[in-house]
């Protein structure tokens, strides 16, 4: 390939479906990191073009046009994918055909492939701190909801057995599939007023959080009453159901578009430049938007026609993100990011009221879950790049 020409890159993300309330963010990050990109010289001189797709939120069109990203449009790379249902529909295309996925959203852990890097947060990452922060107040009493596929049931699984642990106690778990009906979801709610937890635990995605979310305040439910946390509800999710009605209830994310820090700052000016609508930057919007940037670097260091050398470049890097200062885990392909929990605001933002002074090592393998000494923080907590010290903990 001559040296002028320009490098294709998949896009998969879903414009519209079920989950494109998120998807939608995810791609608006990526196409802007590619015009950064490309505005600061490209690879090398090399324009980067991406080759957008959208599957609809269709696991099955996932796979179909990634198979097609491949084998037609000849890309090696694709940035995409919101569900593990979509990912590992992309797994099988991108094992088989050589291609490499680069996933920028939360999930259960307990998956490797050498054709995957994932950039969003694994459970010692996102549920650990969750459950840190929900134990603060003695034994509390949690009711499990989510959508019926493998994330929101093995975060569930890892919350439970957390929530036990810290002296708490799960007074029940109820999944609704994609078929669900807004009776549904008034039932479920109903279900859980009689089962009075304290808090619940909301693994809904996309248009099923919004139904959740209607449910419970036509059931007269409010944060004051019963207290809603999730790993999911972002910026982008609130848009969509309504600042007022998740005003008061926490998520546990690596990002949060309220961050002070110059970099976050300097980098939502310049995003909400482009974008006079701004689809709401939130935790998959900011790790959309470094692993563009991450797999230009490695393209830029290396050879970018040859997929064993960007894959190299990748493992190990750094980037200077919106959340903070990230790496790639050289042994797992998964990314040291910055735990937080954020208590919604009625503007639709976050207050941050728990956070980690360094980035956290990806453990994605772990079957159990433990709180270290202090303050519950993991031991394996630690800044990219460096041996693992322990950290100071929480700050509140």
């Amino acid at each position: 390939m001559t040296s002028d020409q320009p490098i294709h890159i998949g896009v998969l993300f879903s414009e519209t479906g079920r989950t494109s309330v998120t998807e939608r963010s995810m791609l608006a990050a990526t196409e802007f990191a590619i015009e950064e990109i490309n505005a600061s010289g490209g690879i090398n001189g090399r324009e980067l073009c991406p080759v957008i797709r959208d599957p609809m939120g269709d696991p099955s069109a996932y796979q179909q046009l990634a198979a097609g990203l491949v084998s037609e449009d000849k890309v090696r790379v694709i940035l995409g994918c919101y569900t593990s249902s979509q990912r590992k529909a992309v797994l099988s295309v991108v094992d088989r055909e050589s291609a490499l996925l680069c996933y920028a959203a939360q999930y259960e852990g307990f998956e490797y492939s050498e054709n995957i890097v994932y950039f969003g947060a694994v459970p010692n990452q996102n549920s650990v701190f969750l459950a840190e922060y929900l134990l603060k107040d003695p034994a509390p009493r949690l009711y499990i909801v989510g959508s019926d596929y493998v994330w929101p049931r093995e975060s569930g699984r890892i919350m439970g057995d957390l929530i036990r642990s810290g002296g708490g106690e799960i007074v029940g778990e109820t999944y609704l599939g994609d078929m669900a009906t807004p009776i549904h979801y008034d039932a479920l709610v109903r279900k859980i007023r009689k089962a009075s937890p304290d808090i619940i635990f909301n693994n809904f995605v996309g248009e099923a959080n919004r139904n959740f979310y209607e449910a419970y305040i036509g059931n007269g439910l409010d944060a004051r009453r019963m207290m809603v946390a999730s790993l999911t509800t972002s910026e982008a999710d609130i848009r969509d159901i309504g600042a007022s009605a998740v005003a008061g209830h926490i998520t546990a994310a690596s990002y949060f578009a309220s961050q002070s820090n110059l970099t976050n700052q300097s980098c939502l000016a310049r995003f909400r430049a482009r974008h006079q609508e701004e689809p709401y930057a939130n935790m998959c919007w900011d790790a959309a938007y470094t692993q563009a940037h991450v797999v230009a670097q490695a393209m830029r260091g290396g050879d970018p026609d040859s997929l064993s050398s960007i894959r190299s470049g990748i493992l190990g890097a750094s980037f200077d993100a919106p959340q903070g200062l990230v790496s790639i885990d050289a042994l797992n392909a998964h990314c040291y990011v910055w735990p937080k929990v954020g208590v919604a605001r009625d503007d639709g933002q976050f207050d941050i009221v728990a956070e980690t002074d360094c980035a956290v090592r990806p453990d994605p393998y772990r079957t159990t879950y433990e709180f270290a000494d202090d303050a519950g923080v993991p031991s394996d907590a630690a800044p990219p790049s460096t041996p693992l010290p322990r950290i100071s903990g929480l700050r509140q």
